[in-house]
């Protein structure tokens, strides 16, 4: 492997590990929010200990995406220092708002959340967890902001090789970015949806090992988070059907890539199964549901969809001023072509979002059918269904930025940098190597940590059997004095 796959693959493992911890973040920040809420508004002492019991483990999750978040930043420094030259006038800014607007706010009011259980007014120590939950998901948009205007650059223009800003508000009203942030933010939202009826699920399977109060406080935890998990799965299900059709407006190639469409065609089948041959450029089995693509992308069953090889052939009339037999020559290229790598990452990726979106979907009908007719505990099989189906979020999130971020290249900026020209000609490939296998292994702990403290506090439950909560350090216990720390 060469200097540029190193670097592509150090930081696509970096990104996925980072983003196994955001999505929970985003989602358990507001069930944790909702819970305080329900306490200060009833006074119900179980709504404080499951504020108390969720709150740790968001706590927890939150401090590892913090940690592996880090190293990404100093990535573009390193390992894409032009691509850093290119735009680090617009890509910079939204960076530096999300740290100190967004990452403040949100760490600033967690810490006075934390230490403030018995210390500040009710009302006033709610209002620190909703704060930091907005700037939790404040944060998600400056950095999706930044990673729009990669997929479709707006408001800059080239200026003696760099791209200037030249509209702040058209950076950050980017289409991309309007339809991007609900999608990834609803995405999180079921995502803690999951994590918490999972867990709870858990819980209720436990039965007679369970005490009548730690049931109720279960129960409660689960309705809440298949409440609220249904509104987000049916709003990032809206949200993404928006995003695709913005990508045949504006990434044509990615929807043609994750279709698996290499012809053009009118009407357009939506493709259910498809074996190709991407070095011949052509599918060789291919189960289609007719006229339906073109249905969704153009809200009528008549409409062309581009296929690969024809929007290959404009891009390389269009660019041809740019990238010549020289630039190919020069990357070790037989051609210059802007067909994204791994077609069959892209198009599996596409089905594993989808897949794992209309099960969960399917699962909370399930799990409000049986709330209806009052059987939900007695469903045995369903409950550890919902202890597996935690992983599906995680499944649907990650296979979502693998479709984003394989389907634009191989531009690094939409139409104006190939990833080629980005990688740092300093940085060789013992280094990368070094460094890919460390951070994998170091991620690696950190995600197993992660799981490990997630499952030991989770699986030990809300209270001990004697209505009292499971002891925290630092968390003030009833008729005890205020602690240090939470």
């Amino acid at each position: 492997m060469d200097a540029l796959e190193l670097a592509r693959l150090q930081f696509g493992v970096t990104t996925v590990y980072h983003f196994f911890f955001v999505p929970l973040t985003l989602g358990l920040s507001i069930i944790v929010a909702i819970m305080h809420t329900q306490w200060v508004r009833t006074g119900d002492e179980r709504y404080e200990k499951m504020t108390k019991f969720w709150g740790k483990l968001f706590l927890i999750n939150f401090a590892m995406g913090v940690v592996t978040g880090i190293v990404q930043e100093f990535q573009f420094g390193m390992n894409w220092s032009e691509y850093s030259r290119f735009v680090g006038d617009i890509f910079g800014a939204p960076l530096a708002i999300e740290a100190l607007m967004a990452f403040f706010l949100e760490s600033t009011f967690l810490g006075l959340w934390i230490f403030g259980w018995g210390r500040l007014p009710q009302k006033v120590h709610l209002a620190t967890i909703w704060l930091a939950a907005l700037g939790a998901n404040l944060s998600a948009y400056w950095i999706l902001v930044a990673n729009s205007f990669m997929q479709n650059p707006v408001g800059y223009e080239v200026v003696d090789g760099r791209a200037t800003m030249t509209d702040f508000i058209a950076l950050i009203t980017n289409p991309n970015v309007l339809l991007q942030f609900p999608h990834v933010v609803l995405g999180g939202f079921v995502t803690g949806a999951f994590f918490v009826m999972g867990i709870s699920a858990f819980h209720l399977l436990r039965g007679n090992r369970q005490t009548e109060e730690n049931k109720l406080m279960f129960r409660r935890s689960f309705n809440i988070g298949m409440a609220f998990g249904l509104v987000a799965i049916v709003g990032t299900m809206f949200a993404g059907h928006a995003q695709g059709q913005h990508m045949a407006d504006y990434q044509p190639m990615k929807l043609a890539a994750a279709e698996g469409i290499w012809e053009d065609e009118d009407p357009a089948g939506l493709s259910m199964f498809q074996i190709g041959d991407e070095s011949s450029r052509q599918a060789i089995i291919n189960i289609q549901i007719p006229s339906l693509l073109s249905l969704l992308t153009y809200d009528t069953p008549d409409g062309m969809v581009r296929g690969i090889n024809s929007l290959n052939a404009e891009y390389q009339e269009r660019f041809a001023d740019r990238y010549d037999e020289a630039f190919a020559e020069q990357h070790g290229m037989t051609e210059v072509n802007y067909i994204p790598p791994a077609i069959w990452l892209t198009y599996w990726s596409f089905r594993a979002m989808v897949g794992a979106g209309v099960f969960m979907f399917v699962l909370i009908l399930i799990g409000l059918f049986f709330r209806w007719r009052g059987t939900l505990l007695n469903r045995a099989l369903y409950l550890r269904m919902m202890v597996l189906a935690i992983l599906l979020p995680y499944v649907a999130n990650t296979t979502g930025w693998l479709l984003t971020e394989f389907g634009r290249q191989p531009w690094i900026v939409f139409g104006e940098m190939r990833i080629e020209e980005a990688v740092s000609p300093n940085v060789g490939v013992g280094a990368l190597l070094i460094t890919l296998i460390g951070f994998t292994l170091i991620y690696g702990v950190l995600m197993a940590a992660d799981i490990w403290l997630l499952w030991k506090y989770g699986s030990a439950g809300i209270d001990k059997g004697d209505g009292d909560a499971v002891p925290v350090e630092g968390v003030p216990q009833p008729d005890a004095q205020p602690a240090v720390s939470y």
